[in-house]
């Protein structure tokens, strides 16, 4: 006997012409959320995700947010160590600084080809295998002694983990609904933004007179407890989903269905199928670390149709605002406020040099409360439209902070030029980080409902993009800075690339949806369509 259903499988919800156009009416009896059915349409099988238990859901969320949070703070961490690596490699501060910049871009560029093999191969053995590699590349870096290798094994490390980048945003589009996205997709972000206090636990481990290698240790035995815990709870969620036989009637016009002025639809006419419901799987099968290879799904072609994706509006502006607010705000807090906090008029200790991760920290838990907003800002937006939803219904939760960061970023940089009290620099940090939490979630939901493409070719060209671009803004940036000026460049050139890519928000939410129609009809979207993955779409 299978087991009992948790959500009704018979939504009429559907995707219109456009992508990002979703038709959420409910008919009368069906289960809804927000007043919307539920979309996308789960099956009756309970070994579908959109049918697992919400413990089970939150549990796999928790698992791809921690690792988030673990690859960002291991990444990030060690910018306080950048004085300490100069005087023990002979290396000069930028050349130290290349032990963060270049694992980034490894960080990103990971992606490219775990991603496909998370396709290819399901999701659980790839997040396994590459949590291995991430403890592995952590202990060798404990063990370093030299530039070379510390760089080496960083690299490592920095690449096994950089799919969680990607893993996080699969996985709520694998297991949870339309309705859900934003705020579980916060949860991830929230996560991953907190990764950037890593230099906070970096820099109180030297005030306990500990060794830079302590950090890695440390981050490595978070490591194998986290592959500990995944294995049991991360279960494979790839799943080639069949709408049922009621849905395709009413895709395909059934006559029964006829929509009302008030945009509430009768009820369709019973329909009688003999699908058979298999049982779900038993604990053995749940826990099997490999999960077979899918014969249809492509390896190398998903590499290159990943960066026709650059095309896309929506995914070129994810690609941006990652790649700025990484740039300009991890990497720029993280290599500045360090080096001018040690030196005079403050003259903190180095082991306190960390502690701007402390605004970072206030701004995302000030932006927390805020998590659902985007969901039921959208779900009341979709009842006045008479129960259509549009993508573009999520985005003006993005208003405020799109003047919040640059007025914070142009705070931090004349607080570094003219030497202004420190909490001018947290302060502005705050802003900063609070705003970016919004960008973070928002613009990658919003690409997810734009583009009805694969989801894992979308996420390897974000997270080679940001990367790529967060590298290019952070390896000239102290030199750059200091023959320069604080002003000019963080208050002047970085709030105008921050602020121009912030407006963008304005030009989704008057002409969003034109785009959209245009770029459905367009070979692009016909290029995708084609090669569409069961359960990697809407």
């Amino acid at each position: 006997m299978g087991a009992a259903i948790k959500h009704d499988y018979h939504s009429h919800a559907h995707e219109a012409g456009v992508p990002g156009t979703v038709d959420l009416n409910v008919v009368d009896g069906e289960e809804s959320h927000y007043g919307q059915a539920l979309f996308p349409v789960p099956s009756a099988d309970p070994n579908d995700p959109l049918q697992w238990p919400s413990f089970k859901k939150n549990m796999i969320l928790a698992c791809c947010a921690i690792y988030s949070f673990l690859g960002n703070s291991s990444l990030l961490g060690p910018s306080v160590y950048i004085g300490i690596f100069v005087e023990q490699f002979g290396v000069d501060p930028n050349t130290a600084a290349g032990l963060i910049n270049y694992p980034n871009l490894a960080y990103g560029f990971g992606s490219l080809l775990l991603v496909p093999m998370y396709q290819k191969f399901g999701r659980r053995p790839v997040m396994l295998g590459s949590l291995i590699l991430y403890a592995a590349g952590l202990i060798g870096a404990s063990q370093c002694t030299t530039y070379s290798t510390l760089m080496g094994t960083r690299i490592i490390h920095a690449f096994g983990s950089g799919v969680c980048e990607a893993l996080p945003a699969q996985l709520v589009n694998d297991i949870f609904f339309l309705h859900e996205r934003g705020k579980k997709l916060g949860w991830y972000t929230a996560a991953l933004c907190l990764g950037a206090t890593g230099p906070l636990y970096a820099g109180y481990m030297l005030a306990g007179g500990y060794s830079w290698t302590l950090f890695f240790y440390v981050e490595f035995a978070f490591a194998v407890a986290l592959l500990i815990v995944s294995f049991f709870f991360v279960e494979e969620s790839m799943y080639k989903r069949v709408a049922p036989p009621t849905l395709e009637a009413h895709s395909e016009g059934n006559s029964d269905v006829e929509s009302k002025g008030n945009g509430t639809m009768h009820q369709l006419s019973n329909v009688e199928t003999n699908m058979v419901v298999p049982p779900r799987k038993s604990l053995a099968q749940q826990l099997k670390p490999w999960s077979g290879i899918d014969p249809e799904a492509p390896f190398f072609s998903t590499m290159w149709r990943a960066f026709t994706l650059l095309l896309v509006p929506q995914v070129l502006w994810v690609i941006t605002t990652y790649g700025i607010y990484i740039g300009l705000g991890a990497l720029t807090f993280n290599f500045i406020f360090p080096a001018k906090i040690v030196a005079p008029p403050y003259n903190w200790s180095e082991t306190n040099s960390g502690l701007i991760a402390v605004a970072t920290m206030i701004g995302y838990f000030l932006a927390l409360p805020l998590l659902p907003a985007s969901d039921r800002i959208a779900a009341r937006s979709t009842l006045k439209n008479k129960g259509i939803r549009e993508a573009e219904m999520r985005l003006p939760v993005l208003l405020p902070a799109m003047i919040i960061a640059p007025a914070g970023l142009i705070l931090f940089g004349m607080a570094a030029e003219k030497g202004l009290h420190w909490i001018a620099y947290f302060i502005g940090v705050g802003m900063v980080q609070w705003s970016s939490y919004f960008y973070f979630t928002l613009t990658l939901a919003y690409a997810m409902d734009s583009h009805n493409s694969n989801l894992s070719e979308m996420l390897i060209i974000m997270n080679i993009g940001k990367q790529a671009i967060s590298f290019g803004l952070g390896l000239e940036l102290l030199n750059w800075i200091l023959s320069t000026g604080y002003a000019k460049v963080i208050a002047g050139a970085f709030t105008a690339v921050l602020l121009l890519n912030n407006l963008v928000v304005l030009v989704f939410l008057a002409w969003g949806k034109k785009i959209r129609v245009l770029l459905a009809n367009t070979w692009l979207t016909r290029l995708h369509a084609r090669r569409v993955v069961a359960g990697e779409s809407h």
